[in-house]
């Protein structure tokens, strides 16, 4: 039987893997095979979440009300690299990881610079994944997506609100991903990669059971002694620290004594750990310097 016209399967009660292994699941659960079956997703559910990798995201002990629709099925981790024309086209559900692998073997440059950013590709672009080496808008030609009434979209690049993790595509469904890369000797690129990991690896806790950066790097509304000039963006991991935070816990959880930005979350730990601890920094960086941290990673809660 086709896959346009399986019947979907819902799960019910379904956990949600997520990088920090703890947390709650969904009370309904699809892996929709195709864009139509996405379109029955709505049907159901036009407020529904769609998981990704699970790199970015808590949920809340309780788990959440909202159907889940998780891109994991072969059809949204296909990608289509093509040396000649420097592009690639690749699903939603396409590891990052991978991709970046895979373009440096066919000699395409640029995501390597993506390099230790955890991220399913559509999740990598709803909040323009990126560091120091690069964000991944600067390699965006379109982005394919759904709305919420089942439309089909292709949005150019020059049309989508990039910005420091940000998209503006939050209310749509991304299911695809055209990129723009450029050609360049496979070593050369690898080993570019070999040295943005090496560097990630001695100054981040990439072992731990936690997600990428917990807060995004604020930006001063005014000058504040030995952090930054008003108008500047300045490390949260440093703010995090120099307010004391650094190694703070909430029963299973940790500020990271490696790395202040990320949060880790030990075996016996459970969501709410890790939340508190978010709202914990979030006070104690607002008592220490009057900012106001926004958090990286997305909390799923429930609505009841």
């Amino acid at each position: 039987m086709p896959a346009a016209i399986q019947e979907l399967q819902i799960q019910r009660d379904a956990p949600i893997n997520t990088w920090f292994k703890v947390g709650g699941g969904a009370q309904r659960l699809a892996h929709p095979q195709d864009p139509g079956q996405i379109q029955q997703c709505l049907e159901i559910d036009p407020a529904l979440r769609v998981l990704g990798s699970g790199a970015n995201l808590i949920v809340d002990d309780d788990g959440v009300d909202e159907l889940v629709v998780a891109l994991d099925a072969s059809h949204w981790k296909r990608a289509e690299i093509d040396p000649q024309s420097e592009h690639v086209h690749a699903g939603a559900g396409a590891d990052l990881a991978r991709l970046i692998l895979d373009c440096q073997r066919a000699g395409l440059a640029g995501l390597e610079n993506l390099g230790g950013v955890p991220a399913s590709l559509g999740g990598a672009i709803r909040m323009n994944a990126g560091g120091r080496f690069g964000e991944i808008a600067d390699y965006v030609h379109a982005v394919h997506a759904m709305n919420r009434s089942g439309t089909f979209l292709e949005i150019p690049s020059d049309q989508i609100r990039f910005g420091y993790r940000t998209s503006g595509l939050d209310d749509l469904i991304i299911t695809g991903v055209d990129l723009k890369l450029h050609r360049d000797d496979p070593p050369a690129i690898r080993q570019r990669l070999l040295s943005i990991m090496q560097e990630k690896k001695t100054s981040q806790p990439m072992g731990s059971n936690c997600a990428g950066c917990c807060f995004k790097n604020p930006t001063l509304d005014q000058d504040v002694d030995s952090i930054g000039q008003a108008g500047q963006r300045v490390s949260a991991g440093l703010v995090i620290d120099r307010a004391g935070s650094k190694g703070t816990r909430s029963g299973g959880a940790q500020v990271s004594t490696k790395h202040a930005n990320f949060i880790t979350a030990e075996r016996h730990a459970n969501a709410r750990d890790v939340i508190q601890l978010i709202e914990q920094v979030k006070a104690r960086v607002a008592d220490a310097f009057g900012i106001a941290l926004q958090t990286e990673i997305d909390i799923w809660e429930s609505c009841q």
